[in-house]
């Protein structure tokens, strides 16, 4: 009992001081309002430039590394062909979807995310899959993972999260007790964490894996109707994954077995392919769910929001030179063609600037005029200079307007338009859930599954030594699913009184 009540005071009252900490700031000593959500024009506008906080912490975080990659550093890359299944006009614009049987060249880059470059392929961790499509009317960068969502919600919180996964700034190792905490403040990362932990966070290779676009993006058509989407991409191979004990022989057999499966695939011309398909929400739709839409830790029901099949893709060649190609190749959520277009989702909205950035600061300012970067469209740009131009420019004409008119406007290439309400803000999203879908998640798991999953989380949840993390995220679970967090809580040795006692504050807390 004494031990009990000791656990709850300290979790009221802090377990290490009682102190008022000094508060956070900017790199120049501000001090900052909020550090868990960017500043929006109303409830579900987009990320606002002014955030300068926002900005200063993406742009400092993404020089954080010389030169790999601070995420993405362990990948593999192919070319292939994407062929649509369609006339899609109707839902976008886009030539890529504008007729039956069009061929797409493009570039595909597989990759873990944590880890760095020549780590281990069989390491528990999201796998990046992303696609490069060189379009006729430009490049489309289709930026996805292996699982359908992510842990968080605002990018703000995106080198906080990172930084919780990478080693440890003073013993250089990888602790879960430092990601967990950050985790035990995030209950959004409940869904991601229970994808992750499940059977499909150990892909067997990258060929037998799904892929998704994770973020909801739009579809605009020549009419300028808008409609929001998600793109999801299924292996015709079929999925599989190892493991915890087959990761580890696999590991010892070969560290980048992935790697070697997916030339060799290739090289005996066993093409591996996928079907892209897309989830449709007219926006008038956008409240009819408990959870946002927008929010990227959250999937879209196909009962309600069926797919479409788009086309399929297949990759035919590996590349000629590994760093030429696979190590240069740069991708940006940003970059799309007329017809797509990014949403509101406030994770989104700060990848579409973190990640040209860290291209232009990794690879240099003139990255997309690299061979596996360059488009295949006829590029007219006054962008200029700069470390390793090769643009041959033999116009006197840098800028525009200009009498010679050697580039113009085009009007019908306009941009949506999206009403806006509201006052600018700095608040979480109003609805939040997170929970649902991780609990019907687990639910659908059979027996066998249930029980490697609980193992797994257990394994890493056993190694934090901090008793109200540790409570907190079994708290997390136990809110998903009962049966979930009671299981749980018996292997890591938790009390569901004290786990639900650290998450009770939680509920009442003011964003």
């Amino acid at each position: 009992m004494k031990s009990h009540l000791f656990f709850i005071s300290a979790l009221l009252m802090g377990s290490t001081a009682l102190a008022e900490p000094p508060p956070l700031t900017t790199d120049t000593g501000s001090p900052v309002g909020t550090n868990q959500s960017s500043k929006t024009a109303g409830p579900r506008g987009g990320i606002l430039l002014e955030d300068f906080h926002l900005i200063e912490k993406l742009a400092r975080f993404d020089r954080e590394r010389i030169p790999e990659r601070v995420v993405h550093a362990r990948g593999v890359g192919a070319y292939g062909t994407f062929e649509s299944a369609g006339d899609f006009s109707q839902l976008t614009r886009a030539s890529i979807f504008s007729a039956k049987g069009k061929k797409t060249p493009m570039f595909v880059r597989f990759s873990t995310v944590i880890h760095p470059q020549g780590s281990p392929e069989t390491l528990r961790d999201p796998r990046g899959f992303a696609l490069k499509f060189y379009t006729d009317e430009g490049n489309w960068d289709l930026v996805g993972n292996n699982l359908p969502v992510f842990f968080i919600r605002d990018a703000i919180k995106f080198p906080d999260m990172v930084h919780s996964l990478k080693p440890s700034p003073i013993t250089n190792r990888q602790e879960p007790g430092r990601f967990f905490d950050f985790f035990s403040h995030q209950p959004e990362s409940t869904h991601m964490l229970t994808q992750l932990y499940s059977d499909i966070g150990i892909p067997a290779n990258y060929r037998q894996m799904n892929g998704h676009g994770v973020h909801s993006f739009k579809f605009v058509n020549a009419k300028g109707e808008m409609r929001y989407v998600k793109f999801n991409w299924r292996s015709l191979q079929g999925v599989k994954s190892l493991t915890a004990e087959e990761a580890a022989r696999t590991q010892a057999q070969d560290f980048q077995h992935a790697t070697q499966d997916l030339y060799t695939s290739i090289g005996k011309g066993q093409h591996p392919s996928w079907e892209l398909s897309v989830q449709v929400l007219d926006p008038k739709d956008l409240d009819a769910f408990s959870f946002d839409p927008l929010d990227a830790t959250k999937v879209w029901p196909e009962d309600k929001l069926p797919p479409t099949v788009l086309g399929k893709f297949t990759l035919n060649r590996t590349p000629d030179n590994f760093f030429e190609e696979t190590e240069q190749a740069a991708f940006s959520p940003g970059v799309m063609p007329p017809g797509i277009e990014p949403s509101e989702d406030r994770l989104l909205q700060g990848r579409l600037f973190s990640y040209a950035d860290t291209q232009r600061y990794r690879v240099g300012a003139n990255y997309q005029s690299l061979p596996v970067n360059k488009a295949r469209a006829a590029v007219n740009s006054n962008n200029q200079a700069g470390s390793m131009n090769s643009g041959n420019t033999k116009s006197d004409v840098n800028y525009e307007p200009s009498v010679a008119k050697e580039t113009a406007d085009k009007p019908s290439f306009l941009f949506s338009q999206l009403p806006l309400s509201g006052t600018t803000q700095q608040a979480t999203i109003a609805k939040t859930d997170n929970f649902s879908q991780a609990g019907a998640f687990y639910a659908k798991l059979s027996a066998p599954e249930k029980e490697r999953l609980v193992k797994n989380l257990a394994g890493d949840l056993n190694q934090v030594s901090n008793p109200v993390v540790k409570a907190r995220m079994v708290g997390f679970f136990f809110s998903a699913n009962p049966e979930y967090g009671t299981r749980l809580a018996k292997a890591v040795g938790v009390s569901l009184d004290d786990a639900k006692a650290t998450i009770a504050p939680l509920a009442t807390a003011t964003p």
